[in-house]
């Protein structure tokens, strides 16, 4: 042990949940638990398997203060998702999982009652992916839920609650294409008061707010202080964003890879934002409007690839790139800049290798990020965190598309992001240990005619 701070960050995406030790001055994950995020089909309905996550966290919690004292828990998780709690702060209902279809039942109907995207700057999307739609559906088709509903809790501060006994929300999430905010004005949606949930909501916190001690009861199972402190907590996105709001001028744009690639542009060119091509106002952590876009580019790398093997040779590149052999959109058609259309593969697939799939299917996703970096206006350089950055075709082909600088950093900054939270007047230059990439004239004529299928294609 050492008499440095330790902060453990309790990171839950939409895939995979992990708990990671940071030591605080260096941003350093001194040590990391994974594990897959579990849905359970029901009854009711897909929801998430949240015992199981309570156990591997409070596992988790126990193994790191063995190793080291923990000073401050934090919570970063993925959006679209809140939790309905009844007056003793218990569930009221399972957790739903946003890509179940339910909602999709009542769209009409919440569609006359949902604000308009100049108000929200939230597209309307399909499944659960409007936090709204869930809630609307779930008090529609569950009565006795919504008499039960004490709380309507953003996802984060759900895990924040249970470590504290303190119930809040905040606007990194509830910013996140909820239909429930206003990003302009800084306050809930006319739609949120029109409803009567107003009163469902509870005091909101910052994401750097400390909330307070662990509850004594979490201290008795995992052997922490009970004056371990536990901070606010933030959306996934925000909290990749958050570290360079805190040491980077604008323009510059952050994308945000995991299960969604999203896209965030600080500063940038002027544009109207289109809702049908899945752009959108986010909320950062500091409570300002960030126009965004995204797509399933991890979902969709999974889909192209299985089980295939990643690795390739340089000659490979040298055929995909010479060849044209290229993916057209959508792999994951429900979202995204082009949503509805149905992917194809040019060039005849059939004969690839495995290595030439996996260099077009990371130049798909390098051209998909770069036309979402298009849609908000971004400009200056482009960062790139989260798994794609590890990928040095991705962000090649990213920095051909774009025509300018891509920094792909190391290692993962949704936990180090988060961890900040808990850093006040801390900087985030210990983070950026990053390559600079530049793409090749090569890339850049691929990335052109990619553009041009795509502009000819109708479906």
């Amino acid at each position: 042990m050492d008499d440095k701070q330790h902060v453990a960050v309790i990171d839950i995406g939409k895939t995979n949940v992990k708990l990671a030790l940071i030591e605080l001055e260096s941003l350093a994950e001194v040590a990391v638990l994974t594990q897959s995020n579990p849905v359970l089909p029901g009854p009711p309905y897909p929801h998430f398997d949240v015992e199981c996550l309570w156990n591997f966290i409070v596992t988790g919690l126990s193994q790191f203060q063995i190793m080291e004292t923990i000073s401050a828990i934090t919570v970063t998780t993925h959006g679209a998702s809140a939790v309905l709690l009844d007056g003793e702060g218990r569930l009221a209902a399972p957790i739903l999982d946003y890509e179940h279809d339910g909602p999709d039942g009542l769209a009409a109907k919440y569609d006359d009652v949902r604000p308009d995207f100049e108000e929200s700057g939230s597209p309307r999307l399909p499944v659960g992916l409007n936090l709204g739609a869930q809630i609307f559906w779930l008090f529609e088709t569950f009565p006795d839920t919504k008499a039960k509903t004490r709380f309507v809790v953003t996802y984060p501060q759900y895990w924040v609650a249970r470590l504290t006994g303190i119930v809040r929300n905040e606007v990194t999430s509830l910013g996140c294409h909820t239909d429930l905010w206003c990003p302009k004005k800084g306050c809930y949606s006319t739609m949120v008061d029109r409803l009567g949930w107003l009163a469902l909501m509870p005091r909101l916190c910052r994401p750097n707010e400390c909330i307070g001690p662990i509850h004594t009861a979490v201290a008795e199972q995992t052997g922490l202080s009970k004056q371990t402190s536990v901070y606010g907590g933030i959306h996934d996105s925000n909290a990749s964003l958050y570290p360079h709001l805190l040491n980077r001028a604008s323009p510059f744009s952050v994308v945000s890879t995991g299960t969604w690639v999203v896209c965030m542009a600080i500063g940038g060119k002027p544009v109207t934002l289109d809702p049908t091509r899945d752009t959108l106002i986010n909320v950062n952590g500091f409570g300002q409007p960030v126009l965004s876009s995204r797509f399933m580019g991890g979902r969709e790398f999974e889909m192209l690839m299985g089980e295939k093997s990643q690795l390739f040779q340089l000659d490979e590149v040298k055929r995909v790139l010479e060849e044209k052999l290229m993916l057209m959109p959508s792999v994951e058609p429900g979202s995204g800049p082009y949503q509805g259309r149905k992917h194809r593969w040019i060039e005849g697939q059939q004969t690839w290798s495995d290595g030439e799939r996996f260099v077009a299917a990371s130049f798909y996703l390098a051209l998909m990020t770069a036309t979402c970096l298009d849609l908000i206006g971004a400009a200056g350089e482009t960062i790139v965190e989260g798994p794609f950055s590890k990928n040095a075709l991705f962000c090649d082909m990213l920095a051909a598309a774009t025509g300018g600088q891509v920094i792909a950093t190391s290692g993962t900054g949704t936990s180090a992001g988060a961890a900040l939270l808990t850093a006040a007047g801390q900087t985030s230059e210990s983070l950026i240990t990053a390559t600079t990439v530049t793409g090749t004239p090569k890339h850049s004529v691929y990335a052109n005619i990619w553009r041009s299928f795509v502009d000819a294609s109708k479906s």
